[in-house]
């Protein structure tokens, strides 16, 4: 007896503007597609190629996604980092990836950026820090804990 593979429902939310390019509400400029990821050009670049990697199952943050969807979309990050970085002739490329409003994410489906740096470029991601004497290790030790 052949066993029947259940086809797993998509879960969409009617606001999300991710969902609705998934769903070709809203039109988008797709680089790459299969039956559960989506990459498409930013419309605000960085820089010229800068690509969004979004599961087509809607997820807001990397702490919402299944673990097996995140790995499917960090390998096809992987893939698509090189293509892009030959595509535009890139020297570097950082890739980003936010979690809720004040962690600086705009649109709550999880995403990835793969953004292209030039030598010179100018672009600053974050100011350096400082701990104060013994602050490393006590945070080092919370951390710790909270695995």
């Amino acid at each position: 007896m052949k066993s029947k593979k259940k086809k797993n429902k998509v879960t969409m939310m009617s606001d999300c503007i991710f969902c609705k390019i998934i769903k070709g509400e809203l039109p988008s400029a797709k680089v790459y597609e299969d039956d559960d990821i989506l990459a498409f050009l930013d419309i605000g670049p960085v820089h010229k190629g800068h690509t969004l990697v979004i599961p087509k199952e809607h997820h807001e943050t990397i702490l919402d996604i299944p673990d097996e969807l995140l790995q499917k979309q960090i390998t096809i990050v992987k893939k698509l980092t090189k293509a892009v970085k030959t595509a535009v002739k890139a020297d570097g490329i950082t890739i980003g990836q936010s979690n809720y409003k004040y962690g600086g994410q705009v649109v709550p489906h999880i995403h990835f950026h793969i953004m292209p740096r030039f030598k010179d470029d100018g672009l600053k991601l974050w100011p350096q820090g400082e701990y104060e004497e013994g602050e490393m290790e006590t945070i080092k030790e919370k951390i710790i804990e909270s695995i």
